[in-house]
């Protein structure tokens, strides 16, 4: 089968406090270097998701993969999907797209069931994994390249991706269902997952004082400003400072979000906006310019 992959990286890890999934050691090796030795054989692949924090040699991009980011950050692994087969478009293309998550070290035990399923099969449009008790798993799964890119494009004329799950873009292909080894599609997505997997988890306890200390020090913050009654979604004001430190530099982080915090507290100074909103609409606007400016190099006017 000649295909190409596209390995989705990019969620949040709420879960995991925040900790990149693919930088999670498993036998050896990370997450991510599990995700790509499964989808061996790829005449292309591409990785969708954030640089992973550290520049170590075991989570840096084997020379040749690619590497993209849904539109806008965190949207779901569909539109990750989507960015995913946008970057492949300058790739050779293949018949047929293997999905893959990187949180599910044993999903190899799968992807060759995939293929001896689809050779069987000439008239479909995807196979897709079923795990041991009957669970659907759409990030374990190939699918036509050509179906993918219709399905794409139809989302993105009507609602969009943003948010939306994988089973609705894939709901109007004709997909395999493939029984795989138990294991296969087992995943990461909390600490008690990664313990019962033997993950290396020892990060944990080091993400939580983190997490702890994070919401302290903005409460002393706010008690030093006298703000004590508002209230900051630290998850965001991170995610933005990450996407300005993607898009423009790592320093352009602290500013970004100094600079959305400061316009915040002006709107919200002159009675034109809540708390809130006032907050909500800053680090937007703080977002959508660092992907401006990423994408054009310049400064937006």
């Amino acid at each position: 089968m000649e295909f190409n992959a596209v390995i989705l990286a990019g969620g949040r890890a709420t879960r995991l406090g925040g900790v990149p999934k693919p930088s999670l050691k498993y036998d050896g090796g990370t997450l991510l270097t599990h995700a790509l030795q499964a989808a061996r054989g790829a005449s292309a692949v591409v990785v969708v998701g954030p640089d992973v924090p550290g520049g170590s040699e075991s989570t840096q991009l084997p020379v040749g993969v690619l590497q993209a980011r849904e539109e806008p950050v965190f949207a779901g692994p569909a539109a990750a999907i989507a960015a995913g087969l946008a970057a492949l478009k300058n790739s050779p293309s293949t018949p047929w797209t293997l999905v893959l998550a990187c949180d599910m070290p044993h999903a190899s035990r799968g992807v060759g069931l995939l293929w001896a399923a689809l050779a069987s099969s000439p008239n479909v449009e995807g196979a897709m994994a079923v795990s041991p008790d009957g669970r659907k798993q759409p990030l374990l799964g190939a699918y036509s390249t050509a179906a993918l890119e219709r399905e794409v494009a139809v989302a993105s004329e009507g609602s969009g991706l943003t948010n939306s799950s994988v089973f609705r873009l894939l709901a109007r292909l004709n997909v395999l269902d493939v029984d795989v080894p138990a294991g296969s599609t087992d995943d990461v997505d909390t600490w008690e997952d990664a313990a019962a997997l033997g993950i290396n988890y020892e990060l944990e306890a080091d993400v939580k004082s983190q997490e702890e200390t994070l919401e302290e020090w903005c409460r002393t913050l706010l008690q030093a400003f006298e703000l004590e009654g508002v209230e900051v979604d630290v998850n965001e004001v991170l995610a933005v400072a990450g996407v300005a430190a993607h898009s423009v530099v790592r320093p352009a982080a602290p500013l970004t979000t100094f600079i959305a915090g400061y316009a915040a507290g002006m709107a919200r100074g002159i009675g034109q906006a809540s708390d809130d909103a006032s907050m909500n609409a800053a680090l937007e606007l703080a977002r959508k310019v660092a992907k401006e400016y990423s994408e054009s190099g310049t400064d937006p006017e």
